[in-house]
């Protein structure tokens, strides 16, 4: 068996020694008589696995003692409609910046719940630049203000952290977390679906500060509600066991590798040499994103000549290398290199890139 590189932006790539220790214990898991997937989640051995994965994470992202870690059914996307839920009062108002499409399902999630003020949105500009933050208008009062770390599809990443005063600062980290050293302290609460960087699809990460968990927010049903989860260690109902079990061999993984300084050298080595052949390829290929806030997880890019564009999907699929077009949303190319992709992975990229512009240009 050959494993091509996968460059798919979620359902993502994972690594191949992870799904190799999955394989070889899936029918039998560490002596029980049974699957992972077979025994209670309340459980003694269940328990274990899912205390290590917290303990490993909270390693891996040097996450304080104050913060509350809680591992969530779904994806970023429940969690944007539990935000208001959970930290919102009644006609309170929220505040969001708008830096790409994840920024705006945000907002439609939480609409029915909150009063949404947009403080920022860079859709005049087609997405190209995250919204200066002078010109943010932030509301007085506002329960948070809510940001996309990055923007899978557009391409564009938060380099430094906005200063938003003593308003809580919530952001979606699901394309970028465990990329790079992160001080969880600078935020109110984060949240990331896993599936990207984190391991398989299903779970979500939720990482609040414990004193936010006290806020009233808004009348909810108990398994809408944080401080339950939080009370009840994740357990509060039965929770996806198998995708919290690849979560915490991924996060264990990514600690053998040398965590999040290693991936963070990794990470912009791989960007760096896409991004170079992009530019240094004479107007063939273009990135549109402002250099200072170009994503090192997701790279779209477009062909001078769009009517190339599925032949250059098809000829890198036969070359091994899958999942490179780009979002119904914008269309072109797009490569997401997280962190199990290898360096070798955007050195083929980049080798494709050069080889099917000398035979197509």
């Amino acid at each position: 068996m050959t494993r091509a590189f996968n460059f798919s932006a979620g359902p993502a790539t994972l690594p191949e020694s992870v799904l190799r220790q999955a394989q070889a214990e899936m029918l039998e898991w560490n002596g029980v008589g049974a699957s992972i997937v077979e025994i209670s989640h309340r459980s003694a051995d269940f328990m274990a696995v899912a205390a290590a994965a917290e303990a490993d994470l909270r390693a891996l992202l040097s996450i304080p003692d104050d913060y509350a870690v809680l591992f969530m059914s779904g994806g970023a996307t429940v969690q944007q409609a539990l935000l208001p839920l959970n930290f919102a009062a009644p006609g309170q108002q929220a505040d969001y910046v708008v830096s790409g499409h994840w920024g705006k399902t945000a907002i439609k999630q939480a609409r029915p719940y909150v009063d949404v003020n947009v403080a920022a949105d860079g859709e005049p500009g087609g997405y190209h630049d995250i919204p200066a933050r002078d010109g943010w208008r932030l509301s007085p009062g506002a329960a948070y203000v809510h940001i996309t770390a990055n923007e899978t599809i557009h391409g564009l990443e938060y380099r430094d952290v906005p200063e938003v005063g003593e308003v809580p600062l919530f952001a979606d980290f699901s394309s970028s977390i465990a990329s790079e050293p992160l001080d969880v302290s600078r935020y109110g609460l984060i949240y990331a679906g896993a599936q990207k960087n984190l391991g398989p699809v299903g779970i979500s990460v939720v990482i609040v500060r414990r004193d936010l968990l006290e806020r009233g927010g808004q009348p909810r049903a108990d398994i809408f509600d944080y401080r339950s989860h939080a009370a009840r260690d994740s357990m509060l109902n039965t929770p996806p066991t198998w995708n919290w079990y690849l979560l915490g061999l991924t996060v264990k993984w990514m600690l053998d590798q040398g965590g999040v300084e290693e991936f963070a050298r990794r990470n912009a080595a791989k960007a760096a040499l896409v991004y170079a052949a992009i530019d240094g390829s004479g107007g063939y290929y273009r990135n549109e994103v402002a250099p200072a806030v170009r994503s090192r997880m997701n790279i779209p890019f477009f062909l001078a000549d769009e009517r190339l564009d599925a032949l250059f999907v098809s000829e890198s699929r036969a070359a091994g290398l899958l999942a490179l077009k780009g979002h119904k949303a914008i269309g072109g190319i797009r490569a997401s290199l997280y962190n199990a992709m290898p360096v070798a992975g955007a050195e083929a990229l980049v080798a494709f890139m050069h080889d099917f512009r000398q035979r197509h240009g």
